[in-house]
């Protein structure tokens, strides 16, 4: 069991966790992030992969990528940055990317590369489930690796259960069926798609993500699941301040 299973089982409710992509918005500012993100009292770290064609990702992250690459960080960097910082923090860390990226590294190799990093799970957005199980299946579970997997409004229940029955720590609940962005409060059509899969009593922990941005928002999330993931907001403020208090000060603003 990695550290993220560990958390998900002493821990079921207000998990906030923090997306930020490796190499924003300076070229060394991974690690600290991250120490930093341990200190205000996030329970896990998502870590996105900066990658030249981010499909699931709105503007904000696409910048992120986009000044990350012009900052030199590659995979080797952002696995070198992980494995530097894994023993200083207890926080599971979860890598965030997309297949092309794990296939042009080869497969065993970078799944390899995660285990050794200190990296607890990976959400590779277009990774299908049928693919996963056939033909990685047994290479996460090798390495120790959780594969957390995408739900949106357009899912089906007989495709949830089937994500489900396949995942180990939480299942990420898309917010929307839009990519990535901050926005202020959730829709109506958002809390009736939230409680309809909330009355499916599933076996694993939803945590949502796209377009939570606020204390309010993180809340209303937190009524209908175990959790939610900031990414966009946290990314802009990260372009005001990337220092110790600003990151302090951006998680007492979520969560006090």
């Amino acid at each position: 069991m990695n550290k993220l299973e560990e958390l998900f089982k002493r821990k079921n409710n207000n998990l906030l966790s923090i997306y930020f992509t490796a190499g924003h918005p300076e070229a060394d500012s991974t690690v600290k992030v991250i120490k930093a993100l341990e200190k205000a009292g996030v329970d896990f770290v998502e870590v996105g992969m900066p990658f030249s064609d981010p499909l699931a990702d709105g503007p904000t992250i696409q910048r992120s990528s986009e000044i990350a690459l012009r900052n030199g960080m590659n995979l080797d960097r952002y696995f070198e940055a992980l494995e530097s910082v894994k023993d200083e923090v207890a926080l599971p860390l979860v890598a965030m990317g997309y297949v092309n990226q794990m296939m042009r590294y080869g497969e065993e190799r970078f799944l390899k590369r995660c285990s050794e990093a200190g990296i607890s799970g990976l959400i590779l957005p277009d990774l299908p489930l049928k693919v996963y199980e056939k033909d990685y299946r047994s290479l996460f579970e090798r390495y120790g690796l959780v594969n957390i997997f995408l739900i949106t409004p357009q899912t089906t229940p007989e495709r949830i259960r089937q994500i489900d029955a396949a995942s180990r720590a939480f299942i990420y609940m898309v917010s929307s069926s839009s990519t990535t962005g901050a926005k202020n409060e959730i829709e109506k059509e958002q809390l009736d798609y939230f409680k309809r899969v909330q009355s499916m009593n599933l076996n694993n922990p939803l945590i949502i993500g796209f377009g939570i941005s606020n204390r309010v928002t993180f809340e209303n999330a937190c009524r209908f699941a175990s959790g939610a993931i900031i990414g966009s907001a946290f990314v802009k403020a990260l372009e005001k301040s990337a220092s110790e208090s600003a990151i302090l000060e951006f998680v007492r603003s979520i969560r006090a």
